[in-house]
């Protein structure tokens, strides 16, 4: 799945109410069909604050990720696709009694969860296209265009 399909999926099925922001309209309309409560463009004003905030992109939305948060809210940053350094209104954090932490892939025990999870509420990848091993470079540019939303699936 790709990062937002698979939290989108993956929250739904653990029970929580799921909002996104993207750039694209289109992927927004997507994560709404695909379960998502609400889908938001970037830097907009969301309804009310977020419990959490899971975040990908890292300098570009960093500010806005927090932001988003409640008092007591949470953070998760596992990726940094913009940039890995930003600034943090420091105030924010411990005045609204923010927490920020930061995700790897998970260890054996989460990954052995998260397949019980699957097995038993079903969310599964998204497949976007399935090309022959033969056609592998035209997954990867399509990829690399945002062309896909889910997963490109080679062959033999």
């Amino acid at each position: 799945m790709a990062g937002r399909a698979a939290l989108v999926a993956l929250g739904t099925a653990a029970g929580y109410r799921v909002w996104v922001t993207s750039r694209s309209a289109v992927r927004r309309e997507r994560a709404s069909l695909e379960g998502a409560e609400r889908a938001f463009a970037p830097g907009a004003r969301l309804p009310e604050r977020a419990d959490a905030v899971f975040d990908t992109v890292g300098s570009a939305t960093w500010e806005h990720s927090l932001k988003a948060l409640r008092t007591g809210g949470r953070v998760v940053l596992a990726g940094a696709t913009s940039g890995s350094v930003a600034a943090t209104d420091l105030t924010r954090l411990f005045y609204r009694q923010l927490t920020v932490v930061g995700c790897t892939p998970g260890t054996q025990a989460q990954l052995t969860r998260l397949a019980a999870l699957c097995a038993r509420d079903g969310p599964r990848p998204l497949i976007a296209r399935v090309l022959p091993l033969a056609e592998a470079r035209e997954g990867f540019r399509a990829m690399t265009r945002g062309e896909l939303y889910g997963k490109a699936v080679l062959i033999p």
